[in-house]
C-alpha cells in the first residue's frame, strides 16, 4: 500500500496500536523541546521521577520567553534550568540565543525522526520531514524519561500546492488563506501534509512559517517532505549528513484532499480577536495602527526580515507608530547585521529587541490600550500582547512594513508592481554556540540543580472521588484559550515555576473573581467549569490546566475540546467531558451544582452517562473519550500519582 509522509513517519515509531484514524496509538519519541515557560515544571517533573539521564536521541531546553528580568525570578530560573539540563543529559540554549523553533531547525532537526515539545509551535520543525507535535510538559517530561506518546491516530489531511506566490505575497499568506477558509477548528484531529509542485517554489524557512500555525487551525502537525530544498538548507547550516530523504510514495493517499494554488493568494490579515478572522488586506486598509511588529516564530527567516529591511530602507516609519524588530536567533541576527538590515531598520526609526519570543508571548512591547497593534506573531487571543483590551492584527511582514511606513494598514501592493529583491547570503553564519552540549553521564550525576526562591514543589493531588457535588463557577463561550484561561506575559510567567502564586492569575480575564471563589471551593470539594467549542484552544502550557486543579476544578464539561488542553486536563486528574446534546449548554448556568453518583465505576465501564442538576429535574447526558489508561489516570488524581504507582513494587 502507498504511504503518504504522515504515515510513514508514524509507522516507523509506533510502538502501540494501528493506523486507523480515531484509535489511540503510542508512538516512540526521538527529541524534545523545552522552553523556559514550560520547561521548569518539565525540569521539576523529571526530579520528582528519579530521571538519571535523558532517554531520547536529543532533548534541547531553550530560553527564549522570560528573557524580561526585572527582579531575580527569571534569572534565577534560568540558573536552575542551565543546572537541571546539565543534570538530565539536556542541550541548553541560553538567554538571547533565540527562540526555540528556528533554532532547533538550525541546529538539531533531522528528517525523519519525531519531536515532542511543551510548546504548541513546535510544529513548525514539520518543516524539516519531521513529525513534530506539541504536548503538555508533562508528557514530554515522560517522553525525555523514554515513554511513549500516545494520542488519536489523526486523518491526514493532503494540501497540494500548485502555482507560485506572486509579488508582494509571501508565505504567511498561505496559511492565513488556509485559516481564512476552516477558522481555527479546521486541522482538529488531523496532520496537514503538503504536497505538489508548487512545493519547489517555497523555501525551507517559508516551510516553517507556514507549519508553524498549523497550530492556529487545531492540527496535530504539520508535514512536509524533506526533499532537495531540505538538503539545500541542511547544508547551509553545516549538517547535510542530517539529511535523509523522504516523500510520499506513488499513489499515496488522504483521508482529506485540498488545494491551494499559490499565485491565488493575495495579502491577507486576521483581524482581532482570532487567527482564524481572516480578511483580505485590502478590505481593511486604512485602518489607523500605533505599532508594527516583525518576529516571532510565524516569521523568523532571514528573508522574512531582509524583505521588510528593504520596503523601509532609506525611509522614515509613520509619525506616532512603534516600529519593533524582534530578532528570532542571534545567528540570523549576525546575518542581518553583516548584510546592513539592521541598519536600514534602525535608520527608519525601529525598535531592536533582543532574539527571542518577546512580545509575541506578552514580554515587552505591549500596545498602548485602546490602539491597533499589526503583528507577524501566530496568535492574537484576548490580552496576549500583554494590554488586557488590547486590538492585534496579523499579517505577513511585507504588510507589516508597507503599513509602518503610512501608520495604517497598507496592501503592500499598493507600493509598486515590484517588491524590493533581497540578495541571498553566499555564506551564511553558523553558530555552533547556541546550544550547550549535554555533559558525559557520570559528570552529569555530580551536578546540583540550583534553585532560587521562587520555585515550588508540585503538590499532591488526590483522587477522583466517587460522588461529586460541584457547583459551576464559570460558563463561557467558544474558542476560550489557553491565553484566557492563564495568561502570559510578564507579569505572570515569571511565577511558572511557583504554582501558589501563578494560580492567582487564572482566568483573570474572563472573571476576575475566580481565583477567590475557586480557592473557597477547594474545601468544599471543588467546582466544575461549562464551555463552549474548541476549549482550550493555543498555547501549550500545562499550567492552564494545573492552576485550575490546584484551585479545586474537578470536571470540564465542554461542547468539545482542543486536543493539547484535554490531554493536559487528564494528566492532572480532571475530568474531561462533553455534551451529548449540545442544547444542553444552554440549561446550565454559572452557579448550578451538578451531582455525579457513582463516578468511578461509570467512567470506568461506560463513556456515556448522566448527571443531575440540584434543585431541578434537568438531567444531562455526558461523555468521555478516555482510553483504560486515561480513566485509570484521572481516578488516580493525575499522571504523577499515575507514574508515582507504576514504580511501586509489588507485594
Amino acid at each position: 500500500m502507498p504511504l503518504n509522509c504522515t504515515q510513514k513517519l508514524i509507522g516507523n515509531h509506533l510502538v502501540f496500536g494501528g493506523m486507523i484514524p480515531g484509535s489511540e496509538i503510542a508512538l516512540k519519541i526521538d527529541q524534545t523541546l523545552t522552553q523556559d515557560a514550560t520547561g521548569t515544571m518539565v525540569m521539576l517533573e523529571l526530579e520528582a521521577m528519579g530521571l538519571d539521564v535523558a532517554k531520547t536521541e536529543a532533548s534541547a531546553q531553550y530560553v527564549d520567553h522570560n528573557l524580561v528580568q526585572t527582579d531575580s525570578k527569571n534569572a534565577d530560573d534560568h540558573l536552575f534550568l542551565q543546572s537541571a539540563s546539565q543534570r538530565f543529559g539536556l542541550y541548553y540554549s541560553k538567554p538571547g540565543n533565540g527562540v526555540s523553533h528556528p533554532v532547533h531547525m538550525q541546529r538539531l532537526a533531522k528528517p525523519g525522526k519525531t519531536l515532542l515539545g511543551s510548546d504548541s509551535h513546535t510544529c513548525a520543525n514539520g518543516s524539516m520531514g519531521m513529525l513534530a507535535m506539541g504536548a503538555g510538559g508533562l508528557d514530554v517530561a515522560l517522553a525525555i524519561a523514554g515513554e511513549p506518546f500516545y494520542l488519536r491516530m489523526p486523518e491526514v489531511w493532503g494540501i497540494k500546492l500548485t502555482g507560485e506566490l506572486q509579488e508582494w505575497v509571501s508565505a504567511k499568506d498561505v496559511i492565513l488563506e488556509l485559516l481564512r477558509r476552516h477558522d481555527v477548528t479546521g486541522g482538529v484531529g488531523r496532520v496537514i501534509e503538503y504536497y505538489g509542485p508548487g512545493l519547489k517554489n517555497l523555501s525551507a524557512m517559508d516551510r516553517h512559517v507556514i507549519a508553524n500555525m498549523g497550530a492556529e487551525l487545531g492540527a496535530t502537525s504539520t508535514v512536509f517532505p524533506a526533499d532537495g530544498e531540505i538538503k539545500r538548507y541542511l547544508k547551509e547550516q553545516g549538517r547535510v549528513n542530517d539529511w535523509t530523504e523522504l516523500k510520499a510514495d506513488k499513489g499515496a493517499t488522504y483521508d482529506v484532499n485540498e488545494e491551494i494554488n499559490l499565485s491565488e493568494v493575495v495579502p491577507l490579515v486576521a483581524k482581532p480577536t482570532s487567527p482564524g478572522n481572516v480578511v483580505p488586506v485590502s478590505e481593511i486598509a486604512g485602518t489607523p495602527i500605533y505599532q508594527s511588529y516583525i518576529g516571532s516564530s510565524a516569521n523568523p527567516g532571514y528573508h522574512d526580515f531582509a524583505i521588510a529591511a528593504e520596503i523601509v530602507k532609506g525611509k522614515q516609519i509613520a509619525e506616532g507608530v512603534s516600529f519593533d524588530i524582534n530578532p528570532t536567533s542571534r545567528q540570523m541576527l549576525t546575518d542581518l547585521l553583516q548584510e546592513g538590515h539592521i541598519a536600514s531598520f534602525i535608520q527608519a526609526g525601529g525598535r531592536l529587541h533582543q532574539a527571542g519570543c518577546n512580545g509575541c508571548i506578552g514580554m515587552g512591547q505591549a500596545p498602548a490600550t485602546g490602539r491597533n497593534s499589526l503583528r507577524t506573531t501566530p496568535r492574537n487571543f484576548p490580552g496576549r500582547s500583554g494590554t488586557i483590551e488590547d486590538s492585534v492584527f496579523l499579517s505577513g511582514t511585507e504588510t507589516a512594513a508597507a503599513s509602518v511606513l503610512t501608520g495604517v494598514i497598507t496592501d503592500p501592493r499598493t507600493l509598486g508592481p515590484k517588491a524590493p529583491r533581497v540578495k541571498e547570503i553566499k555564506n551564511p553564519t553558523i553558530d555552533l554556540n547556541l546550544l550547550d552540549a549535554p555533559l558525559p553521564a557520570e559528570e552529569a550525576r555530580r551536578v546540583v540543580i540550583q534553585k532560587g526562591p521562587n520555585i515550588a514543589s508540585i503538590p499532591v493531588m488526590d483522587e477522583m472521588p466517587d460522588h461529586l457535588q460541584v457547583p459551576i463557577l464559570l460558563k463561557m463561550g467558544d474558542n476560550i484559550s489557553t491565553d484566557e484561561i492563564l495568561a502570559g506575559g510578564s507579569r505572570v510567567l515569571p511565577y511558572r515555576s511557583n504554582l501558589p502564586e501563578i494560580s492567582k492569575f487564572a482566568f483573570e480575564i474572563i472573571d476576575k473573581t475566580y481565583y477567590d471563589r475557586g480557592m473557597k471551593s477547594v474545601a468544599q470539594g471543588g467546582h466544575a467549569i461549562v464551555a463552549g467549542t474548541n476549549y482550550g484552544q493555543g498555547s501549550s502550557r500545562e499550567h492552564a490546566a494545573l492552576a485550575p486543579r490546584y484551585l479545586g476544578l474537578r470536571v470540564a464539561l465542554v461542547k468539545d475540546f482542543a486536543r493539547i488542553h484535554w490531554q493536559n486536563l487528564v494528566n492532572f486528574g480532571i475530568l474531561p467531558i462533553t455534551f451529548i446534546n449540545v442544547e444542553d449548554y444552554d440549561k446550565l448556568q454559572e452557579g448550578a451544582i451538578l451531582e455525579f453518583a457513582n463516578l468511578r465505576r461509570k467512567i470506568k465501564e461506560v463513556n456515556e452517562f448522566e448527571i443531575s442538576v440540584q434543585g431541578t429535574n434537568d438531567s444531562i447526558k455526558v461523555q468521555h473519550a478516555l482510553t483504560d489508561r486515561q480513566v485509570d489516570v484521572v481516578l488516580k488524581g493525575g499522571m504523577i500519582n499515575w507514574v508515582r504507582d507504576q514504580q511501586q513494587p509489588v507485594n
